[in-house]
């Protein structure tokens, strides 16, 4: 049997956290088994579906690199579908129209409540559907077994048993003919083979329901798991106040794809005591039958540990590709001045996103207007002019601009002068970045490059004037 899962989200809002866990543990199963992956999008509630909700699914699983074998599928496309198979359920009697008003379903709704008996469709339209006109509005409804239970082995949840009794008679098509989201997922895995359905728990309820009308279809029933939700660190479901927001958004506070999936794929999945999984690491050691039962707490501090990790493990010249993204979001160039692998040895250890990072090597290619007014009045004060003066000559002496003769030329000066290094480092990196924080002074001037370090040294020298002229 060739493997075939599927991911399928609503395009009602963005991919957050949760569903952005449930495409990777379907992408993970398929390709760890040599199957099939497939992306569709159920937009059957065409009122809260919008295209732009569309567009974020897709640049997130496009982010992540979950690529799909098949798809995008349009559940919005594929109505004539579904409702050639509704009209073949209407005729084997399957289905059937039901014609209550409004009204009476909330009467009925209202006396099981005063009751106490489960909210449910009494069958009304079962057997008196037959003294309506043709033409009067109804909705059409799934023939539920009215003995029996439905019994599944969900795979990470064992044994799951549900008497048909709990269960009523779905809508499968509302009034406006539109086909609803519980049979069209069904017609969905039937066309498209799916075998194993892999989505949240909040989804178990569904399950039975759907299993029944696979069996009126005469069609194979997929295997089920229903992955546990994600809470927040307070024990409470993940939701915005516990920043869970759309994937995007990770990449825009600077994570790597990298980073958040080795997250992801440890939130209720293990393999021993590892915390650190390439991507082909998890293809080759995912199985559904690890997956917890119990609910994931979201932690921001090690999602951002595993980010600092990847920073600093992945090929430079590739984290150089997503800096780029960020530096050109915070809105300077980078034609003058280092190569932005540079940059990523420079700062990797510093940093925890990439934002962070874009915005700690903007001294390397653009101007200051002015210094950190704490680290100036501490650090260029009138007894840093002498050894920023013996550093500019220094610096102009060199004829070939190294880490090593940089260095050198700082460590001379503070022999020179007879003072800690700290006594020439700190003016001299205030000088030339602007504040007190960067990496060593020798590989940022080093980096920042000859003439632009002799030029700001020159106006930090001016800053001195100016501050003893006052």
């Amino acid at each position: 049997m060739k493997i075939k899962t599927r991911f399928a989200p609503s395009p009602t809002g963005y991919l957050h956290v949760g569903g952005a866990r449930t495409a990777l543990y379907c992408w993970l199963f398929s390709r760890s088994l040599g199957g099939e992956f497939v992306l569709r999008i159920e937009d059957t509630d065409l009122e809260r579906s919008t295209p732009q909700a569309t567009d974020a699914i897709i640049d997130a699983m496009n982010w992540l690199n979950l690529d799909w074998d098949e798809g995008p599928y349009f559940q919005s496309k594929r109505f004539e579908r579904y409702n050639a198979v509704i009209n073949q359920l209407l005729e084997n009697g399957s289905a059937y129209k039901c014609y209550c008003s409004k009204e009476r379903l909330e009467n009925l709704r209202e006396t099981q409540r005063i009751s106490g008996a489960k909210p449910r469709y009494d069958g009304h339209c079962r057997h008196n559907q037959y003294q309506h006109h043709a033409d009067e509005p109804c909705v059409v409804r799934f023939c539920n077994p009215q003995h029996g239970s439905v019994i599944f082995k969900d795979k990470i949840r064992g044994l799951i048993r549900v008497s048909n009794q709990e269960l009523d008679d779905l809508i499968i098509r509302r009034t406006d003919g539109s086909p609803t989201y519980n049979f069209c997922v069904v017609v969905d895995d039937w066309d498209m083979k799916i075998t194993h359905v892999i989505r949240g728990e909040d989804h178990i309820n569904n399950t039975p329901r759907q299993i029944n009308i696979f069996q009126a279809l005469g069609a194979t029933i997929p295997e089920y798991a229903h992955v546990s939700m994600i809470l927040g660190d307070d024990g409470h479901k993940l939701s915005k106040r516990h920043g869970a927001v759309g994937v995007m958004q990770y990449r825009d506070d600077g994570y790597l794809p990298e980073a958040l999936l080795n997250y992801l794929v440890r939130l209720g999945w293990s393999h021993g005591d590892r915390e650190i999984f390439s991507i082909d690491e998890m293809k080759m050691l995912f199985t559904l039958d690890t997956l917890s039962k119990s609910a994931s707490a979201f932690n921001t501090e090690k999602l951002l540990w595993l980010n600092h990790h990847y920073i600093n493990h992945l090929p430079a010249e590739y984290v150089a590709g997503h800096l780029s993204w960020h530096i050109e979001q915070q809105g300077f160039g980078t034609d003058h001045g280092p190569q932005l692998v540079d940059i990523v040895r420079l700062l990797g250890n510093r940093c925890n996103t990439l934002k962070e990072m874009a915005a700690s090597c903007r001294y390397f290619y653009q101007e200051f207007d002015q210094f950190d007014a704490e680290a100036a009045k501490k650090h260029l004060s009138p007894l840093a002019r002498q050894p920023l003066e013996m550093l500019y000559s220094q610096f102009v002496a060199i004829s070939d601009w190294t880490v090593a003769n940089v260095h050198h030329a700082i460590q001379h000066t503070a022999e020179t002068l007879g003072t800690g290094m700290g006594r020439v480092g700190m003016p001299l990196r205030v000088s030339v970045t602007g504040s007190s924080q960067s990496p060593g002074v020798d590989v940022t001037v080093h980096a920042i490059g000859q003439q632009r370090s002799l030029a700001r040294i020159s106006r930090a020298l001016e800053f001195i004037t100016r501050c003893e002229a006052q």
